[in-house]
């Protein structure tokens, strides 16, 4: 409780005394005499007090705020004595009005660029994490969802734009077709541009359709274990698993693991000499639901 309080009361005094020092530069900046400068009001006494020119600083003891006082402005202290005199020119009430105006704005603009400062300073220490949309583009496009392929879209698709627009954020794409009411979405398929309609009756189904489209991840093997099934069957390092029993990539990690003591046909793709070529073969699971590579 005593951590959390104090958390407290030092936001408050930061919040405090940047406010503040926007009403104390813009009235340095304009001539006029300031007074005091106070974190924290300080009737009867104060906590800490100096002197450093014609400004007395210091610490109140009632942590409600603070103050600026400028000679000739009336603040929170209602001191009026010295409006029965004539304006003296280092007085507040002595300058023009956008002056007055800049004096009075200081502290709220302040706190604006403390605020501006604050989020730019989170930004750039976490930042925003995401899979960009031109980068899964260029890498192996996206994976679609069971329903996602129902209705036209194919693993490996490049997604170009929403009804003509193109999405920063992949994450974002799946709530500008359910939320904006999409007409269509515009692809790239073998080289192609290919636009899927999408119709009002999907979009009930896309709206719990958390899996619609998806980094397509390839899964590479790195190595295959000496005498092992991959062996046997003819993987090499650097092959890309394309489908297991004629499932697509994303699962094939999982059907290895469910399909122990059994012999399944495997689609791979094989680098060889700058040439991408499609390969089939039949591995077979161990017992322990493994074929011996390493992805």
């Amino acid at each position: 409780m005593l951590i959390k309080i104090l958390q407290f009361v030092c936001a408050l005094s930061l919040l405090v005394i940047i406010h503040e020092l926007g009403h104390f530069l813009f009235a340095k900046l304009f001539k006029c005499r300031v007074e005091k400068f106070y974190l924290f009001f300080n009737p009867w006494f104060s906590l800490f007090k100096f002197r450093k020119g014609e400004t007395e600083y210091g610490v109140g003891w009632l942590p409600l705020g603070g103050y600026v006082k400028i000679s000739g402005m009336v603040d929170e202290s209602m001191d009026t004595a010295g409006l029965k005199e004539d304006p003296k020119p280092y007085e507040f009430r002595s300058k023009p009005a956008w002056q007055r105006l800049l004096i009075m704005v200081g502290g709220v603009l302040m706190n604006v660029l403390l605020a501006i400062g604050i989020y730019t300073g989170l930004s750039m220490a976490y930042g925003d994490n995401y899979f960009a949309t031109k980068d899964i583009n260029a890498a192996y496009g996206f994976e679609f969802s069971e329903f996602a392929q129902e209705i036209g879209f194919r693993n490996g698709d490049q997604i170009l734009g929403v009804d003509g627009r193109q999405i920063e954020n992949s994450a974002d794409i799946l709530k500008e077709i359910v939320f904006n009411q999409a007409q269509s979405v515009q692809v790239r398929r073998a080289g192609q541009t290919v636009e899927i309609p999408i119709y009002p009756q999907y979009i009930s189904h896309l709206l719990n359709d958390a899996a619609f489209a998806q980094p397509l991840v390839p899964l590479i093997v790195q190595e295959v274990s000496a005498g092992g099934n991959a062996e046997a069957a003819g993987l090499q390092a650097g092959d890309r698993l394309l489908s297991l029993d004629g499932k697509p990539v994303s699962v094939v990690n999982n059907l290895i693991a469910l399909h122990p003591n059994e012999t399944l046909p495997l689609e791979f793709e094989r680098d060889s000499a700058g040439v991408a070529r499609v390969m089939q073969t039949q591995v077979t699971i161990s017992e322990e639901g493994m074929i011996g590579i390493v992805l």
